[in-house]
């Protein structure tokens, strides 16, 4: 039986969720063959099996090492996908993103990075665990106009909301627009601290971006 586009989606997402390499490795070849779009093949492929994990580990059918498996598929299948990703030459600006001080999780955040540069953002990244204090120098010392936060912690959350305050202490926050994500992340939560969007998904982010900065970012 020839594969359908949707197969192979399926297949991307099991891959993920069975925690399974090889499947993603076979799945991600595949769809380039079949000229999938591979930002398709990754929001609608990868990042769902991700999502799907997300919800087994948050049931505590899945723990820490479930989780760490599934990312190392998610990766060995973006490892194939990512050089064929189309890039938007059109340069949108500078962004600054990492994972709020005390967490450690940063899958969200390098799905996030790897759709900004793709939509034409230069990423600086912090990587995860990141200080208060390594935002604010990095937005002082570049020509920064996102600056993206997440985190997977409830405990970690307010974080978010001092960079925030630690910005306007420095005179920086009119420069910037501020996005945050992760699961314990809400619409209500981002506008209390003063952030200007909140996103739910990765290829959310470019075109949330993009818009306030006054752009139409290409469509994912």
């Amino acid at each position: 039986m020839t594969p359908t586009d949707a197969s192979i989606l399926e297949d991307l997402a099991k891959s993920v969720l069975d925690m399974d390499e090889d499947l993603a490795r076979d799945s991600a070849q595949k769809a380039l063959e079949m000229k999938i779009n591979p930002r398709t093949a990754i929001s609608d492929g990868l990042c769902k099996g991700m999502e799907a994990a997300g919800v087994k580990y948050e049931e505590e059918e899945y723990f820490v090492p479930e989780l760490l498996l599934c990312s190392d598929a998610m990766y060995a299948g973006l490892d194939i996908l990512n050089p064929h990703m189309p890039r938007d030459e059109h340069r949108r600006g500078c962004g600054v993103i990492g994972v709020v001080e005390g967490d450690t999780h940063d899958i969200g955040k390098n799905l996030v990075k790897l759709f900004m540069e793709t939509h034409g953002f230069d990423m600086i990244d912090l990587g995860r665990d990141v200080p208060i204090e390594k935002f604010v120098e990095t937005v002082k010392n570049n020509d920064v106009q996102v600056v993206c936060m997440s985190t997977l912690m409830t405990t970690t959350m307010p974080g978010m909301k001092r960079v925030i305050e630690r910005l306007k202490e420095e005179g920086l926050r009119d420069k910037v627009k501020v996005l945050v994500g992760g699961a314990p992340i809400s619409h209500a939560f981002a506008a209390k601290i003063g952030a200007d969007a909140y996103c739910t998904t990765a290829t959310e982010a470019p075109v949330t971006a993009s818009t306030l900065l006054g752009e139409q970012a290409a469509a994912v």
